[in-house]
């Protein structure tokens, strides 16, 4: 099932990479999980550089978020090959059955999402459906994304310098790192696939997200018995208020951790 991401305009060859690899394992660790890399447009993370127009993050990163969609399908996956690096980390670039999975991926969406319509359709109102399908796309996944742990709750670790371990154990560190939200929607859960449950996303990405309510209720109290933060907002737009609260905290230029 993971190829069918191919067919909707993604790499699953580097999406493999960038999330099971760097994200599930570094998350919310700058330099080394993507996901919380903005370049110069953002800051997620108090271990990366501020400048002056950060201030004003917590407005103009929500339209910009409409584009990943888009950077995703038609430039990301490109620079990837092209430049062996998922963000500042290597990857081994595909070869052989995997660079012909990318590039025929690629080529059945071309055809899908321009060549089929245009056959029947102008070709500007076929561009025009696609970038605001994509747009809305690209919105959804960047929020929850988001939501999930780019808020005040969710622990961004710096390592020092010359340091090379993480200071909390693994599954410590998916908690701590990590935040719910609106578990108890169930419309939510379904619209999302359980991602409103990501703490248990991350402990358990081979189980079912049907089963993420029940599990959630048991990782929140064995969490307790051992002293590890476990977060969890009641509200989809709690979660959504704490984001852009953390957005303007990250864009202040007052903070330590720019001087």
């Amino acid at each position: 099932m993971a190829y069918s991401l191919d067919l909707v305009g993604g790499s699953s060859y580097f999406w493999s990479f960038k999330h099971n690899r760097m994200h599930h394992t570094y998350t919310n660790l700058s330099g080394a999980d993507d996901d919380i890399n903005l370049g110069p447009l953002g800051r997620l993370s108090p271990a990366q550089r501020q400048l002056w127009f950060h201030r004003f993050q917590h407005l103009y990163l929500w339209p910009l978020y409409a584009t990943i969609g888009l950077k995703w399908q038609l430039f990301d996956d490109f620079a990837c090959l092209v430049t062996g690096r998922v963000g500042r980390q290597k990857s081994p670039r595909p070869r052989g059955w995997d660079l012909a999975g990318l590039l025929l991926g690629k080529a059945l969406f071309a055809t899908a999402a321009f060549l089929i319509p245009a056959l029947r359709h102008p070709l500007w109102l076929v561009l025009i459906v696609y970038v605001a399908t994509m747009l809305i796309v690209g919105f959804v996944l960047s929020v929850v994304f988001q939501l999930a742990h780019s808020v005040g709750e969710a622990d961004h670790p710096v390592i020092a310098d010359g340091a090379h371990r993480v200071g909390s154990e693994w599954a410590v560190h998916q908690v701590e790192t990590t935040v719910d939200f609106a578990r108890d929607s169930r419309l939510l859960s379904w619209f999302l696939g359980g991602l409103n449950h990501q703490i248990e996303h991350h402990l358990f990405p081979r189980v079912s997200h049907v089963h993420y309510p029940a599990i959630s209720r048991i990782v929140e109290e064995v969490s307790a018995q051992f002293g590890v933060r476990y977060a969890a907002h009641r509200s989809f737009l709690g979660a959504v208020a704490s984001h852009y609260r953390f957005l303007r905290e990250m864009g202040r230029l007052q903070t330590d951790a720019a001087r």
